[in-house]
């Protein structure tokens, strides 16, 4: 296990300013180890809610009886399968003095993050966890880290093969069972296609045309298939520096 020191650092910093914080990423990225190895150095251990378990789903069935009489740091996992919590962590993180606050983890969606800064306006901050950095890993480890990406498991893998397996199944089951989760509704076969051409344009200016072409659609349907992938924090895209020099 890699530490992710800064990262944690960083979880810590945020919820000493802000009542709620949430870890948004994509599946795998290690939303729910970064929580687990943060509850390490606290006297008190956090509760923890894993909305994917069917018990502590059915706790949650009542969130603000549940909720209410508890302390400390409290971590939800997978919030984005109960959205309507937010609603109620808007109350139990008005109250004075506080006496608890949250940790929630969570898929990155359009419609979440947005019904949670619309509920929790003033109240939340998302952090964003990317894969490992070169800075965690170590620069003997670059290579690797080139290799097989930042994901632990295709990081951490016990060989190459292992790593490239363990990529070609988290690719079919984002594709197929996590974007239609997240509000996605295009089709796994038309999104695979996407990702291998944008695979081979890593890097390289966007030319929304040229994509159009190849899928036989208008520019702007592809740009918003771009756009679903990069709301999803599978894609980054980094905007074109640009200065206007008739303005001073």
């Amino acid at each position: 296990m890699i530490a992710r020191t800064r990262e944690r650092t960083t979880l810590v910093e945020l919820l000493f300013r802000h009542p709620v914080v949430g870890i948004v990423g994509v599946r795998q990225v290690g939303k729910t180890t970064l929580a687990r190895y943060l509850r390490r150095g606290m006297r008190t251990p956090p509760v923890y809610f894993d909305l994917e378990n069917p018990e502590h789903l059915a706790r949650l069935s009542d969130p603000m009886l549940a909720l209410k009489g508890l302390r400390g740091l409290i971590v939800i996992d997978e919030v984005q399968r109960k959205p309507d919590i937010f609603n109620i962590l808007r109350v139990l993180v008005d109250r004075r003095p506080l006496p608890a606050r949250f940790l929630i983890l969570g898929s990155a969606s359009p419609e979440l993050m947005q019904h949670g800064a619309e509920t929790l306006a003033g109240r939340i901050h998302y952090h964003e966890l990317r894969g490992f950095s070169l800075d965690e890993v170590g620069q003997r480890f670059a290579d690797r880290l080139w290799l097989r990406g930042g994901f632990p498991k295709a990081f951490l893998a016990s060989s190459n093969t292992a790593s490239a397996e363990w990529r070609r199944g988290f690719l079919s089951t984002f594709l197929e069972r996590d974007l239609p989760q997240l509000g996605v509704n295009i089709r796994s076969a038309t999104l695979r296609r996407l990702w291998m051409m944008l695979a081979h344009y890593h890097g390289q200016i966007w030319n929304s045309s040229e994509f159009a072409r190849s899928f036989g659609v208008a520019d702007t349907t592809v740009r918003n298939y771009l756009d679903l992938l990069t709301s999803a924090l599978v894609v980054r895209q980094i905007p074109a520096w640009h200065e206007n020099i008739g303005k001073r």
